[in-house]
Order: structure tokens, then sequence, then C-alpha cells
């Protein structure tokens, strides 16, 4: 895993990376975020992916994320998850 960007946006209270990650396959957000939480020491509840991102035939993938402070400041900044309807 190789860091190529990392910013701390303190008006949001977070941390703003881009991580390229080498894997033979693609892997799930959930491994991603588990790899990301324990190389910059954070709160796996903590960390927000946006993207993985690779290119055909490369074992490398992009990795758009973000470590917030607290827990507050996640859940005023990220949008709100739509909770799926009973019986659809």
């Amino acid at each position: 895993m190789e860091t190529r960007k990392d910013f701390s946006n303190n008006l949001l209270k977070r941390r703003e990376l881009v991580v390229i990650l080498n894997e033979e396959s693609n892997p799930g957000f959930e491994i991603v975020k588990k790899e990301v939480a324990r190389k910059f020491k954070a709160d796996e509840g903590l960390v927000v992916l946006k993207n993985v991102k690779g290119e055909f035939g490369s074992g490398e993938f992009r990795v758009d994320a973000f470590i917030y402070e607290d827990k507050e400041s996640m859940e005023r900044i990220e949008p709100k998850k739509k909770e799926k309807k009973e019986g659809v």
C-alpha cells in the first residue's frame, strides 16, 4: 500500500487520502477499509471509502478515503443512507 496524497482538512475534521493498493483481484470495500484503518492507525468506524478504482489487467487499485476525527463530524458531513422499505 502506497500513499499518494495525505491531506488534513481541519475545517471538516478529517484526513483525505489517496492510496494505491496492489492486489491480484478486485478487493472488497470491507477489506480495503480494514487495510486503511490498520495502516493509518484509525478506528474502522471512522473510515469512509469513496472510490476503489482499478484499470483492466492491472493489479493497482486507487482508493479514495476519508478518516474522520470523531463520530459527530462524520455523521454531520456524510450523506445519510436510505433504508430499505419492508416488503420490497
